[in-house]
């Protein structure tokens, strides 16, 4: 579950750096930047700000069966995870 993290972190920072806003790299858009502007998808995106709800499994409550055990993850991690991808 680690390396999915990784690529949902990926996609987010990619999308910070060219549409300058983090849009959730996990759905598809028709216009991105139109999406990154209106920023109900930019994470953490309206559905987990008011119900908990991440499409992304990125963020998980506790009671969740999909939470780990894990809660952080370094920048470094990261890169190793997301090589070659």
């Amino acid at each position: 579950l680690i390396v999915i993290a990784a690529v949902v972190i990926k996609g987010l920072a990619e999308h910070k750096v060219t549409l300058g806003a983090p849009l959730c790299p996990c759905r598809h858009y028709d216009d991105k930047q139109a999406e990154a502007e209106q920023g109900y998808w930019n994470c953490p995106c309206v559905p987990m700000r008011e119900r908990k709800e991440c499409h992304c499994m990125l963020f998980l409550t506790e009671d969740n069966a999909f939470a780990g055990d894990e809660t952080s993850v370094t920048p470094e991690e990261v890169a190793k995870m997301i090589e070659g991808i």
